[in-house]
């Protein structure tokens, strides 16, 4: 799954205790007021961000957003290149130049990016995911020339030598380490990709393996960089308080000069096929408390037009305390002791998870038929207009949320471009969600349990 901002990364899909439904009253005498229900969301209006956008001759594709309202400005760089494009036995490749990045470069010794940034009052930081690697940047508006400098002089001048290859190489390993293979249900949640994906390079996780980093050369991790670390191959997005025409002059003087190479980037165009039969999985770990059970269904890609459909459909089933699975399983059966439902939509296929840790004394086969159930419950009767209205209320003042510094809305823009190609669709995205009915999250719900499923087993193993 994808590896979250902050340079120390969490799984995308790391344990949550999720929740199930609210709790359902009985029917009243015939001469009883039926209950007021609220006044269901209005289709959300927002004025849209005033995105520009411009591509210089290099290939750089450069949008961004003046923004007045703070002192501050978010510069973002995002790469077309993540766990996807990793090469074949050397997965992990995106995840390690996400680290790579933040070293020496010929005119910066290690440690200046952070000095350009946390020192002046800012902050900076990175993530790796399946389909792009993002560097994030929010500091005073006054010092923004200098990081434009700083993130052109990365992208051309980065010392890709054995030294920072060898220590950042560590760092990884030691990540995987930790955030997989010492936590007990690490294994279980980095083999999601694998069992979802029969073709398509989702399959393999974004963090790697430690045997194929090990088996990397300084000359592959150059040739990977030449490959996709160029600006053609990169978005610019600064949001914030600048002055455009100030800022067209800086991206041109700093970005405009760098070379674009003569050899085309590879692309991704593997098509993932439709599964064709259900499928069991005996998955072990050595340190695993208590067994776990997963159930995969393959999901659209993140531009599909029931991608809004599935968010609400997720959160219905797995958000907050009073979430649906959470409420059957973890509060009334008491058969679990959490339980989520995810979508990971990526922008060529998409991957439907729910899962359960079973509470002491109960069997997996009890927590996949209540996963089932739930999941079913909801697909033919559907929410209540309260539930729909809570939940959707909930997802967009968490976006909204999000969106209130120039940070949040460089953040909406790259993920608009990276996954849906259209940095308009940042503007899009809010009213999709608005507009998801009850029969949307029923029609999606029933389309998704009509597929061919991979159910995993994970129980405990040998003792590490």
């Amino acid at each position: 799954m994808s590896w979250k901002p902050n340079r120390r990364h969490c799984l995308a899909m790391a344990l949550a205790a999720s929740a199930g439904a609210l709790p359902v009253g009985t029917a009243g005498a015939a001469t009883r007021a039926a209950p007021t229900l609220p006044a269901p969301t209005p289709a959300l209006s927002l004025p849209p961000m005033p995105l520009r956008e411009r591509r210089l001759a290099n290939g750089l594709q450069v949008i961004s957003v003046a923004d007045k309202a703070s002192a501050t400005v978010s510069v973002q760089v995002w790469y077309r290149v993540g766990g996807k494009d990793d090469p074949e036995g050397r997965s992990g490749f995106a995840h390690l130049f996400e680290h790579m990045m933040f070293k020496s470069t010929k005119h910066m010794p290690n440690e200046m990016f952070d000095r350009l940034t946390e020192d002046v009052g800012g902050n900076n930081n990175a993530f790796t995911a399946e389909d792009m690697t993002g560097y994030q940047n929010e500091i005073p508006s006054n010092h923004l020339e200098r990081l434009l400098w700083a993130e052109a002089e990365r992208m051309a001048n980065l010392n890709v030598d054995q030294a920072n290859f060898d220590s950042e190489r560590a760092v990884v390993q030691e990540e995987l380490r930790q955030r997989v293979l010492a936590d007990p249900y690490g294994r279980l949640f980095n083999a999601l990709p694998v069992e979802n994906f029969a073709l398509h390079p989702y399959r393999r996780p974004v963090v790697g393996s430690i045997e194929d980093l090990n088996a990397a050369t300084l000359d592959d991790v150059r040739r990977f960089h030449d490959t996709y670390y160029r600006p053609d191959n990169a978005v610019l997005i600064v949001v914030g308080d600048f002055d455009p025409p100030q800022l067209d002059a800086w991206v041109d003087r700093y970005f405009g000069p760098l070379k674009t190479p003569e050899d085309a980037i590879p692309r991704v165009n593997i098509v993932e096929p439709e599964r064709a039969s259900d499928r069991r999985v005996a998955l072990q770990g050595p340190n695993v408390p208590l067994p776990a059970v997963a159930l995969l269904w393959q999901g659209p890609k993140a531009a599909a037009a029931d991608a809004a459909a599935l968010q609400v459909a997720a959160a219905l089933l797995a958000a907050g305390e009073s979430s649906r699975l959470n409420e059957a399983l973890v509060y009334r059966a008491q058969s679990a002791q959490a339980a989520g439902f995810a979508t990971e939509l990526y922008a060529d296929a998409g991957l439907l998870a729910a899962y359960a840790i079973a509470a002491s004394g109960h069997p997996l086969a009890q927590l996949e038929a209540a996963l089932l159930q739930e999941i079913g419950r909801l697909a033919q009767a559907g929410p209540s207009p309260a539930e729909l209205d809570k939940v959707r209320t909930q997802l967009l003042t968490a976006a909204l949320v999000g969106r209130e510094t120039p940070q949040g809305k460089a953040d909406a823009i790259g993920r608009a471009v990276l996954l849906r190609g259209d940095a308009q669709d940042a503007n899009r995205a809010l009213a999709r969600l608005s507009a998801v009915s009850g029969a949307d999250v029923q029609r999606v719900l029933k389309q998704m349990l009509k597929g061919r499923r991979v159910t995993i087993e994970y129980t405990q193993g040998a003792k590490s």
